[in-house]
């Protein structure tokens, strides 16, 4: 069954917004901790965390010279780009599953 089929089009309609802004970086406490009651929000947010918690990895990762800093410049192309995807897909009402960091998404209970 499709993503999109397991929300509301309601719910999906009154919150693309706040589900949108769960991709850029910690803002994803606001629907997070604001739309309990979205089951699309929570999606999002959830997905956003995860994503957060990349760059929080990434920023270790930046300190480790030469390799570090290469890994670190490639994995935040790779985390820009999959932000701006989440981003796009949330405002079209689309429930998007991050390839491998969706399953851990999908892990967390708030």
């Amino acid at each position: 069954m499709p993503e999109e089929q397991r929300f509301d089009p309601k719910d999906i309609e009154e919150n693309k917004v706040l589900a949108a802004i769960s991709y850029l970086f910690i803002l994803f406490l606001i629907p997070l901790l604001t739309k309990k009651d979205s089951k699309f929000c929570m999606f999002h947010a959830k997905q956003g965390l995860v994503l957060f918690i990349g760059w929080v990895i990434l920023w270790v990762i930046w300190m480790i010279p030469i390799l570090g800093w290469i890994l670190g410049f490639l994995g935040t192309i790779l985390l820009l780009i999959v932000e701006l995807i989440g981003l796009i897909k949330a405002l079209q009402g689309q429930a998007w599953e991050i390839p491998i960091i969706g399953e851990y998404a999908k892990k967390i209970n708030v």
